[in-house]
This record gives structure tokens, sequence and C-alpha cells, in this order.
């Protein structure tokens, strides 16, 4: 039998969004989407909610995967939704993806390395902000293989938590993989 990492409501219904102030990864529900996890917990993604698969950081898209492009296209748009919902814990929303990206079909390994990604973005928004990094211009007008400071230091915390994790993942709990998050950046 296999184990029960949730379920999608169906695949999700689409439209992009093109804006010239911003990079053309938005995307429009034109269809009611949800993700039920393991625990009976419905994660909706409304009609008409934007999302942009954003919250890998850009700087490990070539590592982990970039927005839209594998089995975890469906958790990363009950993802957005949940994070950018204030009544929504943020540690909550993550491990709901790290289950729905195996719900999707990702294996634990890709889905334990996506969770690091998606909690390294929490970090990268969170108190101490990083956001910079996210600058369309920082990342567009530079030199090939040049890096900010903040994408220096993402990709360390990557690395650091991508060779401890990697190796082990096919063997892991989430608890033990979450534990090992939160030592290295924090709860």
């Amino acid at each position: 039998m296999s184990p029960n990492h949730g379920s999608f409501s169906g695949n999700p219904k689409t439209e992009w969004l093109a804006n010239p102030a911003s990079p053309d990864r938005d995307m429009k529900l034109l269809e009611d989407f949800s993700y039920t996890d393991p625990d009976g917990r419905k994660w909706p993604a409304p009609k008409g909610s934007v999302v942009n698969g954003a919250s890998i950081p850009r700087p490990l898209w070539s590592t982990v995967g970039s927005p839209y492009t594998d089995d975890y296209r469906s958790a990363s748009v009950v993802h957005d939704v949940a994070v950018r919902d204030p009544s929504v814990n943020r540690k909550e929303a993550d491990k709901m993806f790290y289950y729905a990206c195996l719900a999707g079909g990702c294996s634990l390994k890709q889905a334990s390395v996506l969770y690091v990604g998606v909690r390294i973005g929490s970090r990268a928004s969170g108190p101490k902000n990083l956001s910079s990094f996210f600058s369309r211009k920082k990342m567009l007008f530079r030199l090939p293989g040049e890096r900010t400071n903040e994408e220096t230091e993402v990709l360390d915390v990557f690395d650091k938590l991508f060779r401890a994790v990697a190796p082990v993942a096919d063997t892991m709990t989430f608890e033990q993989l979450e534990k090992m998050v939160d030592g290295v950046i924090g709860k």
C-alpha cells in the first residue's frame, strides 16, 4: 500500500498574465483548486488567485527547479496562495508544500530539496529580509557569474542543507527533515 500524501482537486486551470512592470510569471486561477493534506486539512486556491511560483528563491532555480517545470507545479499553486494568507502559519504552509510535492509525483529526495528551497525562501522574505536579491534589476543587469552578497548567502545555506539532506532524504521522516532545516536556518 502506498503512503497517503494527500490529493489535489484536479488540475489547476490558469491563464498567464502579462505585466510590463514585472516578470511574466504570474498566472490567474480560472477555477477553484485545492489540495487536501494527509491530515485532511483542505488548502484552497480560489478562482481569481494570482500565483507565480516565487517561493523558491531565484538563485536556487538552477539547482532546485524553476517555477512550473516539474511534478511540483500543483503544489506551488496552493503554496503560493497559502503563504499570502495572513491567517496561515508559514511553516505549516511549507510542510503542506512538502506533502503536496509528494502527492504531485515528486520523489522523497526531490520533495525534501524543494522543501529546503521554500524554507530558505521563507527566511529570505522574513525578518532579515533578503528580498533585495529578488530585485529584477539586480538579476538582469550584471556580468555572468556575478552574485550579490545576499545571493551568495542563500546559495551557501542551501549548499550546506543540500549536502546534509540529499544523501539521507529517502530514509528521513518529515520531522527529521524539519529539525535539520530548523537547525540551520532557524524556526
